[in-house]
């Protein structure tokens, strides 16, 4: 049966485009960078890194924003745990290590901490248990922070608390580009996040940092055609933001969403695992929903101290510096069943993706 998607599977167009690749690149090096998980898992499905002349580079950033979330947020949540607090979180986030271990291993240890589909059940659970606090940790990037501000905005039961670990990929990009450990060329801009923020939320990326941007979708040629585009705006000496995922993101993304975001958050430093801290890019409750802010509504210190495993190298994955092969416990002490690194925890995260494939190094 023929499905609409099939246009952008198509080989004989996939043949074209990459005969075009290999001859706009040339003998020149371009490093192209993705912030997107479900891109890295098309990218390493479809094989696009072998059809690429070796010249030609696509690496993950910190697209992945379970891997992301710095180890003190997840013992903050383990002791609202210890305290007593009913937990709730999204599956990829149980894993992650962190100082006091994982969320995961507090719940071994006799801790009531739930893992949820959406935040909507984690509000169910507030109002089955007007007894008990329940905190939701909320992780994710614009795609997600809509859902929150949505939650907030509908008044939830007094018992009911959100501690925030949103954050925002405009500024992470920025900070790539600013610290400079890394040569980019261009970036393909994230398909879900794009849909939420549209063409005009990387304006800001683009007006300090003039590198081409190309917005795409999921499929081969989603991926194909925007790494083109990178390289013919690079040979014509432009730096624009082009869309080729017109089909689902509109230049303005979705204003209801984004006011709804804008209505209950309001930007603040965060902190970034194998990043840092990046200005602006994390989403914190504005003071009139404090109430539901488990930063405010809870005392608690995290005392605990946490450095990644010798060896491990998630945070020069996530800064788009290597492959997940280049690390050296890639797929050996660090593997899907043992993740030492969060990139091995999530799906998302790209050493679980090159892990899935039995990918090898180029």
């Amino acid at each position: 049966m023929y499905s609409f998607v099939d246009a952008f599977r198509d080989g004989k167009t996939a043949e074209k485009v990459v005969q075009y690749i290999k001859q706009a690149s040339g003998d020149r090096r371009f490093r192209i960078v993705h912030i997107c998980g479900t891109h890295e898992d098309a990218i390493m499905k479809n094989g696009i890194r072998n059809m690429l002349p070796r010249n030609v580079e696509v690496l993950m950033g910190p697209g992945c924003p379970v891997c992301t979330v710095p180890p003190n947020r997840i013992d903050y949540t383990i002791k609202l745990a210890e305290q007593g607090a009913i937990v709730t979180t999204f599956g990829d986030m149980m894993r992650v290590p962190a100082g006091l271990g994982s969320l995961a291993d507090a719940k071994a240890r006799g801790h009531d901490i739930r893992m949820v589909y959406s935040i909507h059940d984690a509000v169910k659970i507030a109002q089955e248990n007007p007894d008990r606090e329940v905190v939701h940790f909320a992780v994710g990037f614009e795609t997600t922070a809509p859902t929150t501000a949505s939650e907030i905005l509908a008044g939830p039961p007094e018992n009911f608390s959100v501690y925030s670990a949103h954050l925002l990929i405009p500024p992470a990009m920025e900070a790539l580009l600013e610290m400079g450990v890394s040569q980019i060329d261009g970036f393909i801009d994230p398909g879900h996040v794009s849909t939420i923020i549209g063409e005009v939320g990387y304006q800001a990326v683009h007006d300090k940092y003039p590198v081409p941007q190309v917005i795409a979708g999921f499929e081969p040629l989603d991926i194909l055609f925007s790494i083109a585009l990178i390289i013919k705006q690079k040979n014509e000496g432009r730096a624009e933001i082009e869309n080729t995922y017109q089909r689902a993101v509109k230049p303005e993304g979705l204003p209801q969403a984004l006011a709804m975001m804008d209505k209950v958050f309001q930007p603040e430093a965060a902190p970034w695992r194998g990043i840092g801290t990046i200005p602006e890019s994390g989403l914190q409750l504005r003071p009139e929903y404090e109430q539901y802010d488990a930063s405010k509504k809870f005392d608690i210190l995290v005392e605990s101290d946490y450095s990644m495993p010798p060896g491990c190298k998630c945070g020069e994955v996530l800064r788009a510096m290597i492959y997940p092969w280049n690390c050296p416990l890639f797929n050996k002490t660090c593997n899907p069943d043992n993740p030492v690194g969060p990139c091995m925890v999530s799906h998302e995260g790209s050493c679980y993706i090159a892990a899935r494939y039995g990918v090898e190094e180029l």
